[in-house]
Order: C-alpha cells, then structure tokens, then sequence
C-alpha cells in the first residue's frame, strides 16, 4: 500500500542534491520542526562572532594590557622585547626587536587552536556558521558532505597537540593570578577586585581544559582493566564529570578570559580604578 513516503526513483538527482537526492524519502518538507530550531545556532554565531571581533581588536591594539599587578590573559605570556616591562611576571624576550607587531599574536594562537579544534566548538561554528548541519533533524543546504577528511578540516585531527600547548599557558596563567595579590608596588598582600576576576578566570580556564575529550583519553585511554589502574581510574572519572559540562565550560571560560582582558584594559586605560578588598 503507497504511503507517499516511498523512495523516489533512481533516475535523476532531485534539485539541491545532498540529502534532496533521489534516495530520499518523498517528503516535500525540508524538515518537520516547528519549534525556533534556529535560535541556538543564530546565538551561537553571534556569540563566537561577538567574541572574535573582540579579541581581535584587543589582539591588534598592543597597547593597555598591563597595570601592575595585573596582565591580560590576551598578552602573557609575553614573547617579544616590545613588550611593557612586567616585575616578576612572564616576560620572555624570545623575539627580538625585529618583531614589530602586537606580542599578543605570538601566543593566542595557542590557546586559540586550542578552542577552534576543540570538539564543542566544531560542533558550534559547523553550525552557527556553515548550517552542516544547521539543527538536529534539519538538512544542512550542501550537496556534499566529506566531514573532516580533506584540507583544512583535516587539521582538526591535531586537537591533542593543541591540548599539550594549552597546558603549559593555563599554568602561566596560573602563575599571574598568583601575582595579583600583590599590589601596584608589588608588594605582596593585596587583593583587589581584580584578583577575583583572575581567580574566577583561571579556575574556569582550568576547568575547561580538563574537561576536554583529548584529556579525558589520555588520563584513561587504551586500559583494559580499570582495577588494575586505580588512581588512572579515579582521574578518569573525574574529567570524565568535568567532560559532561564542556559545552557549559567552553562559554563560560570564554566569557571569563574576555572579561579579565576588559577588566585589565579599564585599569590600564585609566577608565577604572581597581578596588581594594585588603
């Protein structure tokens, strides 16, 4: 008995191609949804667009990223000599003067390709951005599909890379927030709004390289017998619960990391005095 819903025949492709083929099932609809199945990737597009429009102009500005005690999380550590003297903190004259640009840019694209081939976010800009595919149960417009097999997507395979590099730049960070209970003279036993802005920041940053799929795999990867590596096991589970809030984490410790740029912009700039708690 016909059901209107029988494959179509095989003699030609229908227009649009992709999942509009002849293979597909004879349903005029292009999806069933009725719900605002584009509100979270138009959100999400804004939302990542938001952000690199921000951090690129902070990126490129080279200028209002340090007011002791504090330094953007955008320019550390600092690996040129153009960079403003920090006391104590990660200045590492590895390119001479000879580098003229932003010292911001020799270090971002660490924790940046940290983030763009992280697995949350491909899933986020893949959709937000190249609708592949734009929601669940809605047909991404492309009339192929070659997921991550060809140039550049390819490079996505070296997340894991990007996650031993990640590390070391979450421990900087580690470091600068240490030296924010110091004060403008850098003596030590201050504590000033912005050290709660460093602290929140670093420990979401933390939280979100931990939770990350790569690290999960190497704390726990490749055992067959998790009773014969307790503590390998242990460390699994628990990234394996930091692992299952990675969405939550990624925006959360994206926002953070902006905000301590802002904060240490408004206090370089002279915009804003940093208050004093002790």
């Amino acid at each position: 008995m016909a059901t209107g819903t029988e494959p179509q025949p095989k003699s030609g492709t229908a227009p649009g191609g992709g999942v509009r083929d002849g293979t597909r099932a004879a349903i005029a609809a292009a999806h069933l949804r009725t719900d605002r199945w584009w509100l979270a990737p138009a959100a999400t597009a804004a939302g990542l667009l938001a952000f690199v429009v921000y951090s690129t102009w902070r990126a490129f500005a080279n200028a209002d990223y340090y007011q002791a005690p504090y330094v953007s999380p955008f320019y550390s550590p600092c690996l040129a000599d153009n960079c403003e003297p920090m006391r104590s903190g990660p200045n590492w004259e590895i390119f001479g003067s000879w580098w003229g640009l932003s010292p911001a840019l020799l270090i971002l694209i660490f924790p940046l390709g940290f983030r763009l081939t992280c697995y949350y976010y491909r899933k986020a800009y893949y959709r937000g951005f190249w609708a592949s595919p734009p929601a669940c149960a809605v047909a991404e417009p492309h009339k192929k599909y070659t997921g991550e097999t060809r140039f550049p997507l390819v490079l996505q395979n070296i997340h894991r890379y990007f996650f031993y590099a990640a590390v070391p730049v979450a421990g900087i960070l580690t470091y600068d927030t240490v030296l924010t209970f110091r004060d403008e003279r850098y003596e030590w036993g201050h504590m000033g709004l912005g050290t709660l802005v460093f602290l929140v920041n670093i420990g979401l940053i933390w939280a979100y390289t931990l939770s990350c799929h790569s690290c999960r795999h190497i704390v726990g990867g490749k055992l067959k017998h998790f009773s014969k590596h307790p503590v390998r096991y242990r460390l699994w589970q628990w990234v394996g619960k930091l692992n299952a809030r990675h969405m939550q984490l990624a925006w959360a410790s994206l926002v953070s990391v902006a905000l301590a740029d802002f904060y240490v912009y408004l206090i370089a700039s002279g915009a804003f005095d940093d208050p004093r708690l002790f």
